[in-house]
């Protein structure tokens, strides 16, 4: 994980990579839990024998599911020293442009597109690009926008 001292380190980093995650193993449990707490019972992510018979010969992991990675993703690639408290502020852009087939393992990769000085802090807009293992495409690319206070 990466550690900036200050707040204001990260103006000067507009463009530049902010940190990379370690491997997180995206298994059925997992991808069932999601579905159990969603409600979204979709056979290509809850029927492992179904699926082997669909487009992707396997269960796949809900597009939500590793958009609600993002948290513990922001968590495992950075952090800033000075800062009391972050939240949520949105999303500019999400996409999906591969599956995740179970039993990937993703990791998450955050570069800083832009830096706003706000009162007691600062609003952040991060491209998170999530990769999956083997693979040369992402499984979700997205701009979050986070506000960082000190």
């Amino acid at each position: 994980m990466r550690t900036f001292e200050k707040l204001a380190d990260l103006a000067g980093l507009v463009g530049q990579e902010l940190g990379v995650t370690d491997w997180m193993a995206i298994d059925q449990t997992r991808i069932q839990q999601f579905a159990d707490a969603t409600d979204d019972q979709q056979w290509i992510h809850t029927d492992p024998a179904r699926a082997a018979a669909g487009p992707f010969k396997t269960t796949i992991a809900h597009g939500f599911l590793t958009l609600s990675l993002l948290p513990t993703f922001f968590a495992h690639a950075y952090k800033v020293a000075d800062t009391r408290m972050g939240i949520n502020y949105g999303l500019n852009k999400v996409r999906f442009p591969a599956p995740v087939p179970v039993d990937s393992r993703l990791r998450a990769r955050f570069k800083l597109l832009s830096f706003e000085a706000i009162t007691g802090g600062a609003q952040l807009a991060v491209e998170v690009t999530v990769e999956r293992e083997g693979s040369d495409k992402p499984v979700c690319v997205t701009e979050s926008l986070t506000r960082q206070f000190t």
